[in-house]
This record gives C-alpha cells, sequence and structure tokens, in this order.
C-alpha cells in the first residue's frame, strides 16, 4: 500500500511516511494509490467481529509497514470499554423503525474526533519512538478536534502538541477542555480570528518545507490520513449493527464542516460496504450544502463565516472536499491542481453537468443546511419523542436525515458530540442542563492556561520556533 498526493507531485510512500504529516509536499492531500476492495465474503466475515478486531481488520488493507501483530496490539489498546465506555465502542440507539444514532461521543473529549484520534496518539508513539523521533504538531480546531488531539497525545514521548483555535467562538466547555490542561507538551493557542484564518496559518507552516523540516512539524487535523483510516471503521460497526442482511443498502447522514468525518464514509463506500446515500448535513455555514445541491464549490471569506450554534462546523473552507473531488475527476490529479489553485486564489468552481450527475448518481451524495431555530426544535422534539438528548450538531444531521430519509431503507445518523458540551443550547431548546459525566462538572472552574495571538503566520512562526528545539 503506497500513497500519492491528490497534486500529482509527490513520489508514492509508505503509510508510516505520511503518518506524522498533513499535506502531501505539493500542497495536495495524500490518499491511497489504490483503495482496497472488499467482497460479500469478505463483508460476511467481518459482519461479527467486535469492534477492535472489526477495526484491525480494516486498517490492516491501508498499513503494510507495521507488523501485524504489533498493530493488533496498538488497535486492541485504543479500543477498550475503559476508554469509550463500552463494549460495543459505537452503540446504535434506534429511534424509530430504520432510523438510528450512532454513538460515537463516548470518548474522553466526549466527541467524535476520540474514535480517530486515540488511536493516532498510540500509532505515533509507536512510530515515534521505532524510528527515534520527535514531532511538533501544530493543528487547528473549531471546537472539538483540539481537545482530542490534546488527549490522545498529552504526555506522549517525542511529541509536542501545539493547537490554533478561533478566540471565544467555541462554547465554555469546549474551551475549558482545551485550555484546562496543564500539560508541558500541549499548548493552547488562541487566534483573533474564525477557524478558516487558523487553518489558513497551519496550511501556510505545512506550506514551508524548510521550516516544516528544521522544525519537524507535523499534523493531526482531518487533512493527516491517519485519522480518515481510523473513521472508516466505525461506517462498517454501523453498517453491520443495523443492516439485517450484509447487502443489502444503508444511507449514512453526517453533520460536516470540514469534510473529514463524511470523507471516511467516502472511502467506506469505495471499499464496497453497501452505502447507498452519504447525506452532509451543514449549518449556516453551508458551502458544502451548496457544492452537493448545485455542483458549485465557492469556499467564503472570513467576513462571511457566522458564528452559529453548531460552532465545529463554521468553517466555510473544506478542505477534505479535495479528497472526494480527486476521485470524482477520476483521480486527475492535473485537473485537480488547476481547480484547487483557483481555490487558493479565492475563485471556486462549478462541476460539469456530467460530474454533478455523478456525485449524485454513482457517489449517492445529498444535502441539507439547518438554522438555529432548526437546531432547538430539532433537540426538543426528539427529547420529547424519543427521551433522547442529542448536541446541536447531531440535531443539524437529524434534520438532514429526516429530510433525506427513505422509510424502506435504514438510515444511521452519526452523533458529533455529547450535548453536556453545549449546555447554553440545550437549556434553550429543552428548558434543562444536560448531562454530564461527574468527573466533569466543575471543568470551566479549574485554571486555563492560553497564548493570544494575531491571525498572522509571522507571528505564530515566531511563537513555533521560541518554544522547539531546532
Amino acid at each position: 500500500m503506497r500513497y500519492i498526493s491528490t497534486r500529482g507531485g509527490m513520489p508514492p510512500q509508505s503509510f508510516s511516511a505520511i503518518l506524522l504529516g498533513g499535506l502531501a509536499p505539493d500542497g495536495g492531500l495524500v490518499m491511497p494509490e489504490v483503495c482496497p476492495r472488499l467482497t460479500q465474503a469478505d463483508l460476511e466475515r467481518l459482519a461479527p467481529l467486535p469492534y477492535a478486531e472489526l477495526a484491525f481488520e480494516v486498517i490492516r488493507l491501508f498499513v503494510d509497514d507495521i507488523p501485524e501483530a504489533d498493530l493488533k496490539a496498538l488497535v486492541a489498546k485504543t479500543y477498550t470499554a475503559e476508554v469509550f465506555g463500552s463494549a460495543d465502542i459505537t452503540p446504535i440507539k434506534t429511534l424509530a423503525p430504520n432510523l438510528h444514532l450512532q454513538q460515537l461521543s463516548n470518548g474522553p473529549t466526549l466527541a467524535f474526533k476520540d474514535m480517530a484520534m486515540q488511536l493516532l496518539g498510540n500509532l505515533f508513539e509507536y512510530v515515534l519512538a521505532r524510528d527515534d523521533k520527535e514531532i511538533n504538531i501544530v493543528g487547528a480546531t473549531s471546537g472539538d478536534t483540539g481537545s482530542a488531539a490534546e488527549y490522545a497525545m498529552r504526555g506522549k514521548k517525542g511529541v509536542n502538541v501545539f493547537m490554533l483555535s478561533p478566540a471565544g467562538k467555541m462554547s465554555p466547555f469546549q474551551r475549558a477542555q482545551m485550555f484546562s490542561l496543564q500539560d508541558a507538551n500541549i499548548h493552547n493557542i488562541a487566534v483573533k480570528s474564525m477557524f478558516d484564518a487558523c487553518q489558513d496559518m497551519v496550511k501556510a507552516i505545512n506550506n514551508d518545507a524548510a521550516f516544516k523540516q528544521d522544525y519537524k512539524i507535523g499534523a493531526v487535523n482531518s487533512i493527516n490520513w491517519g485519522r480518515v483510516v481510523a473513521q472508516i471503521c466505525y461506517y462498517f460497526k454501523g453498517y453491520f449493527a443495523v443492516a439485517k442482511t450484509v447487502g443489502e443498502p444503508v444511507d449514512f447522514c453526517v453533520p460536516s464542516g470540514n469534510f473529514g468525518n463524511i470523507c471516511a464514509g467516502h472511502m467506506a463506500r469505495q471499499m464496497g460496504l453497501p452505502i447507498r446515500r452519504l447525506i452532509v448535513a451543514t449549518n449556516e455555514n453551508d458551502v458544502l450544502d451548496e457544492f452537493f445541491s448545485s455542483g458549485g464549490y465557492h469556499p467564503r471569506g472570513l467576513d462571511r463565516t457566522f458564528e452559529t450554534s453548531s460552532p465545529s462546523m463554521d468553517i466555510t473552507k473544506a478542505s477534505n472536499l479535495e479528497r472526494f473531488v480527486f476521485d470524482l475527476l477520476g483521480r486527475d490529479a492535473g485537473k485537480l491542481s488547476t481547480l484547487w489553485k483557483g481555490i487558493d486564489a479565492g475563485i471556486g468552481f462549478d462541476l460539469s453537468a456530467d460530474d454533478f450527475a455523478k456525485m449524485r448518481d454513482i457517489y449517492g451524495f445529498r444535502s441539507s443546511r439547518s438554522t438555529h431555530q432548526d437546531r432547538l426544535d430539532n433537540i426538543r422534539s426528539v427529547f420529547e419523542t424519543y427521551g433522547v438528548e442529542i448536541d446541536p450538531h447531531t440535531a443539524d444531521g437529524y434534520k438532514a436525515a429526516i429530510e433525506h430519509r427513505d422509510a424502506n431503507v435504514a438510515m444511521v445518523i452519526l452523533e458529533t458530540a455529547l450535548p453536556a458540551k453545549f449546555e447554553n443550547t440545550m437549556l434553550d431548546a429543552i428548558g434543562q442542563k444536560p448531562q454530564r459525566p461527574a468527573a466533569l462538572h466543575d471543568l470551566e472552574k479549574l485554571p486555563q492556561r492560553f497564548d493570544l495571538l494575531e491571525a498572522d503566520v509571522a507571528a505564530l512562526k515566531a511563537y513555533l520556533v521560541e518554544r522547539i528545539k531546532a
């Protein structure tokens, strides 16, 4: 298994070679040279496996430079009831016939990002120790990636984490999760702007090849392929949990801002998992809804990025969309590269009629958009109808699922986070505070440690240089 860049400028690399990085050297994103394909017999063999065994069988298809015994041990160490609260790891809650919620948020930071980040932390530690290396992770978060990365990497030997977040734009709970960490290898940077500015700063660091090499810069954002690989696994688990027979179609509805979570669903579908529809749920920052409903991709500027009550999706430049468009264009790196040069210059693009039809009819994508009032209404409706609390992002997913639901096809809504992370919105919606794990009752009262920076790449470089031994 070798990896190439969506933009065609990187010689094929091994999994370990691309694991610690973010962008490819040519500014593209890494993708497997050939996507593994599973037969009906393969799927039937995988269907009864418990989560850790299933995850190993999926991940091993993408990793051939870590001994299988070591990889199996790393996966088994990651997906335990002690870490994720249940032997099922991603239990299914059925709301109504053929309408299911896949619970992905029972990890340490109460968000689905833990599903991939916990594995990434163990993989990083293994590869760094094996190769006698160190890494300085520079990432950006709109809410949940940061805490998931920090909790996965805290105390890990050879790893420092520098996490950018938009100052004052996350929920108090999300902010406290990150800023209360006192580990010496964790550095929180609040940027005086929106998430897209943070993401642009991280990309600029990654695109400076000399700086990246001199200061051993790595990435854990969803541009990191290791995260996508780990996320593919829960699509398989969700499918097997709701399909009456292996082979029947199932729909997945996924709240998405940066297109990482649903990109994993696209890869699972490419592998042969019988996914019929992949439904993208967005909030008022609806650049993805616009793309999947019209074929036009037009990232917005910071002046057109809205603060919403589902803040982890306040993103108007979806990095991982490049991976899907690469496949959509028949893996034509030259054509993809031309399109994204236009994106980087602030110019959007429109798909041809043929590619738009292919996106919907062959790849099965649909989309939907939610407003703040929609979120309140759907949180309240799910609570009153089913007695289940869902967070604002999952409420965006619920709305999209209902809009695109076929009563004869099982629909799985991927849970994004636990409602405890968004207490104020939950109070507005259902008139009571959401349930919170006992260990986190006074989280917001803990001392917080962070540094404030302007949205300036030079300032970020100076900050990193001061704290990293070159």
